[in-house]
C-alpha cells in the first residue's frame, strides 16, 4: 500500500470507527437509556460505570480501547507503523469528537491507551502504572490520566522509543488529552475536582 494512499485512508477509517459510540450504544442496548443524561453526560466507561453496572463499563472500556489499537495494529501490518499510528491516533479523535453524535463525544482515554500497547511498548509501560497506581491511590481519574499523559512521550523515550514519528504523535495526543480535560484540569487547581464514587461525583476522565 502506497504512503500517498495508506495515510489517507488510516485517517478516514480511525476517525469513522472512533466515532462509534460504544458506551451509548451499550447502555440503550441493556435498557438503561441514554447514558448521557446521567452523571457526567460523558460516553465513556468511567460514566458508564456510573450506571451500577461494571460489566458494561468494562465491556465499554474494552472497546473503546480496541478500536484504536485493533486499527492501528491493522494498518500496521498492511503497511507501516507510522501508518497504523496515524489509524489509531484518528480513532482517538473520531471517540472525542463522533461524527454521529454532533461531534460530542468521550475524552479519549481509554482510546489513546488501547492505541499505545501497538504502536509503542514503552509508552504503554509508562502509561499503565502510572494511571492505575495514582487512580488507586486517589480515585481521581482526570489526575490519573493527566499525569500518564504527561509522562508518556519521556518516558517512552528513556525507555528506549526512537521512532521521532511516534514520539511526536504521542507528545501530540498527551496535548489532546489536556484539551479534552480542561474542566476537569481547572476544577485539579482549584482543589474541586471530585474523587471517584464521592457523593456529586459527575466530571469524570
Amino acid at each position: 500500500m502506497g504512503a500517498s494512499l495508506a495515510f489517507p485512508l488510516a485517517a478516514i477509517c480511525g476517525y469513522l470507527a472512533g466515532s462509534i459510540p460504544f458506551g451509548l450504544l451499550i447502555t440503550k442496548a441493556a435498557g438503561l437509556g441514554d447514558i448521557r443524561q446521567i452523571g457526567s453526560g460523558n460516553i465513556g466507561a468511567t460514566n458508564v460505570l456510573r450506571t451500577g453496572r461494571k460489566d458494561l463499563a468494562l465491556a465499554t472500556l474494552l472497546l473503546d480501547s480496541l478500536k484504536a489499537g485493533l486499527l492501528a495494529l491493522g494498518f500496521g501490518l498492511l503497511a507501516s507503523r507510522e501508518v497504523g499510528f496515524v489509524a489509531g491516533a484518528f480513532a482517538f479523535v473520531g471517540h472525542c469528537y463522533p461524527v454521529w453524535l454532533g461531534f460530542k463525544g468521550g475524552k479519549g482515554v481509554a482510546t489513546y491507551a488501547g492505541l499505545l500497547p501497538f504502536v509503542s511498548l514503552p509508552g504503554f509501560y509508562v502509561a499503565a502504572p502510572i494511571w492505575l497506581g495514582l487512580f488507586a491511590l486517589t480515585r481521581i481519574s482526570s489526575l490519573a490520566a493527566l499525569t500518564a499523559a504527561t509522562l508518556v512521550p519521556p518516558g517512552a523515550w528513556l525507555l528506549g522509543e526512537r521512532n521521532m514519528f511516534i514520539l511526536c504523535g504521542l507528545a501530540l495526543l498527551s496535548l489532546f488529552v489536556f484539551w479534552t480535560h480542561r474542566a476537569n484540569l481547572g476544577r485539579l487547581l482549584k482543589g474541586q475536582e471530585p474523587r471517584f464514587g464521592a457523593k456529586k461525583d459527575t466530571p469524570d476522565a
